[in-house]
């Protein structure tokens, strides 16, 4: 209690109990590769706000050559990106690094606010297990992988591809394609990446924390304005964040139209569809008189997984750090009753808003999620051991992928009991 030496009214400020926890941003990518100015900022990691700024850290030079690199981070502003991190590898770079110092995606994993990954240039099976290993340890991004170009059998995407005994190729090293033929430009791209499944499986392995797009795309480089195959993994990063911006993280970032892509590298057909859609690829479609859209929204994860869905993913990946963050206070405070309730009353505001904005399904908040701390998950054991547990369940809403509609004829006739159904 504080002391008070002469008579008069004090007026004291006292927090509220209620401590809120607030929503955490899921639309920050981060992209590894090459750049134009193969010498600038080589293994630091800086954030890119505008092209602009791009352009000023990593082609500013003599003698630059458009990268993958370059044309993901313009897809990935021009698509509805505001904020992404760059990270220059070099011309001999690599994913990942042996020696003590960090290098390529070993740089992002000290920025908390990554969560969209990808490596655009970088189309190996060394390349994708790098990208879904880091994503699956983390546990707070999704990685997009991308196919590498000029497939032309259908049937290749839906076999996992499994990286190169050591010493053959396949170690990680960007590869390019030729403008305007989709073709690989050098040996990191070509068949020699797979073990004995070489050339006949280009897949990405099983995993809840990866994505898999398909095809290239072809768009006007920002560098030389001429047309030319580019990965889709910026373009995607950037729809993944203009669709955050505009309807929130819990809808699925698909018929969506990819801005900037004037043609693809191939044209899926329907039944190709049917084939790559059940092994988690996500097509990219060109429709007529709507142009080129995205046309899925599964994870690498299996078929029947609760986390095949995209949005599942990253609404629960965007759920858990936001209580993780905001919860922080709980840490070394008295492990009883008082702070059971807190819990409860904290994450249950939390969960009553993330409702609220349409991510979690349900009539009420007690259909839609609950929150259960209390004796039953702290025993005395569990007490004793310096852990306060607290079970939460969210009901969060799948997106429609496949909308029916059944049709079937009718005579007529005036039964208005029949009309109103």
């Amino acid at each position: 209690m504080p002391h008070y030496f002469s008579p008069g009214i004090y007026v004291e400020e006292v927090p509220g109990a209620a401590r809120p926890i607030g929503p955490v941003g899921m639309a920050v990518a981060a992209f590894v590769g090459v750049a134009p100015n193969r010498t600038a900022h080589v293994d630091r990691a800086l954030a890119v706000n505008s092209w602009s700024e791009f352009l000023r850290l990593y082609a500013d030079g003599d003698d630059l050559e458009s990268t993958p690199l370059a044309r993901a981070v313009f897809g990935f502003l021009d698509n509805g990106g505001s904020r992404c991190w760059v990270v220059n590898v070099g011309a001999d770079g690599q994913l990942t690094g042996t020696g003590q110092r960090r290098t390529g995606l070993q740089l992002v994993e000290a920025i908390d606010e990554v969560a969209i990954l990808a490596a655009p240039g970088f189309h190996d099976p060394v390349s994708h297990e790098a990208l879904l290993s880091m994503a699956e340890r983390l546990r707070t991004m999704v990685a997009i992988c991308d196919p590498p170009p000029g497939i032309e059998d259908i049937s290749t995407l839906t076999r996992v591809a499994t990286p190169a005994r050591p010493g053959r190729a396949g170690d990680g090293k960007p590869g390019d394609g030729k403008p305007g033929d989709g073709k690989p430009a050098d040996a990191a791209t070509t068949p020699a990446d797979t073990d004995t499944d070489a050339g006949t499986a280009h897949r990405a392995r099983q995993c809840d924390y990866g994505t898999y797009y398909f095809p290239w795309l072809r768009v006007r480089d920002p560098l030389t304005g001429e047309l030319v195959l580019t990965p889709p993994s910026g373009h995607m990063a950037g729809i993944w964040a203009r669709t955050d911006a505009l309807r929130g993280v819990h809808k699925a970032p698909a018929n969506e139209p990819v801005r900037g892509a004037v043609d693809l590298e191939y044209l899926v057909t329907r039944s190709e569809h049917d084939v790559l859609n059940p092994k988690g690829v996500n097509v990219i479609r060109y429709f007529a008189g709507e142009g080129i859209r995205v046309w899925g929204a599964r994870t690498l994860a299996a078929e029947a997984s609760e986390w095949r869905y995209l949005n599942v993913r990253r609404l629960s990946i965007s759920i858990e750090q936001a209580i993780a963050g905001g919860t922080r206070w709980m840490v070394f405070e008295p492990n009883d009753y008082s702070l059971w309730r807190s819990i409860r009353r904290d994450i249950g505001a939390f969960l009553t808003r993330v409702w609220r904005d349409g991510a979690l399904l349900g009539r009420t908040p007690e259909e839609a999620f609950f929150v259960k701390c209390d004796e039953e998950t702290n025993p005395v054991d569990v007490r004793d051991a310096g852990m306060v547990v607290a079970h939460i369940g969210i009901a969060v809403v799948k997106p429609a992928e496949f909308v029916v509609f059944k049709l079937s004829q009718w005579a007529g006739g005036t039964d208005t009991e029949t009309i109103g159904g």
